[in-house]
């Protein structure tokens, strides 16, 4: 839900749960009212701010706190303390809601730029430096996974399956055109890499490139393969001259 570059792919889901919670009128009115509120808002202040009763308050305010967008307590307004029970305040979470179809990851190119210009060396510029960082992250995803899963000796075939996993949570859409050779339906960073292709394909290379280093998968690169309302880049075995192949043809 939050747009954590590093997010997995379920945080697009829970993104669009948290949406689709909040297409109820009053449940919208009423968290609309508690982000402006800046406090802690009582069951019925919300009630109030859109004129229904406390009771079905409660169960939208309720939902919203099961989407994350909302968290809850026992407070007495003020800090007065009273005799009896507490009322049960709500006030927002730091959830940022992203939803994009198709996938888009901008918020990860702005997050490796970002590395780039704190970590330019005085020998680089800043496109090196940008694509330095993009295999980076995409190296230390890929020793991360590889700690996670352990999954030992890694060839073409294997270390597909393996990639596919993070490809498909970064909003890649990897297709198998053959038993050793991956296909990106959708490019994360489009329009931009359409505005500045050398640079963000380039990245975009030099992420899936250090994934792969990172993860060791053996007999298997990273290419440029340029195709129209795709990624840039296709996986294929080492020492593949055509990329593209067939399947290229045959679109």
């Amino acid at each position: 839900m939050a747009s954590d570059p590093s997010a997995p792919a379920d945080a697009a889901d829970s993104a669009i749960d948290s949406v689709s919670v909040l297409s109820e009128d009053s449940r919208r009115r009423m968290f609309a009212f508690i982000r402006r509120a800046r406090r802690a808002v009582t069951r019925d202040e919300a009630a109030a701010s859109v004129g229904i009763s406390r009771k079905l308050a409660a169960f939208h305010l309720d939902k919203l706190v099961d989407a994350g967008l909302l968290r809850a307590r026992y407070e007495t307004p003020g800090g007065i303390r009273r005799v009896g029970r507490q009322p049960k305040v709500y006030e927002p979470t730091d959830a940022q809601i992203t939803v994009n179809i198709p996938d888009r990851r901008h918020e990860l190119l702005a997050d490796l730029l970002l590395d780039a210009v704190l970590t330019e060396g005085a020998d680089e510029n800043a496109a090196q430096a940008a694509v330095r960082a993009a295999e980076q992250r995409g190296r230390q995803l890929g020793e991360a996974a590889r700690e996670e899963t352990r999954p030992g000796r890694l060839g073409p075939e294997r270390g597909l399956t393996a990639c596919e996993r993070l490809l498909d949570q970064y909003g890649y859409e990897p297709v198998r055109d053959t038993p050793t050779q991956l296909r990106l339906r959708n490019c994360p960073f489009h329009p931009l890499a359409a505005k500045a292709p050398d640079l963000v394909c380039g990245m975009n290379h030099a992420f899936l490139t250090g994934y792969l280093g990172g993860l060791k998968v053996n007999g298997l690169q990273a290419v440029l393969a340029p195709v129209p309302g795709e990624c840039c880049v296709r996986l294929t075995p080492s020492g593949d001259d055509d990329p593209g192949g067939q399947a290229a043809q045959d679109r």
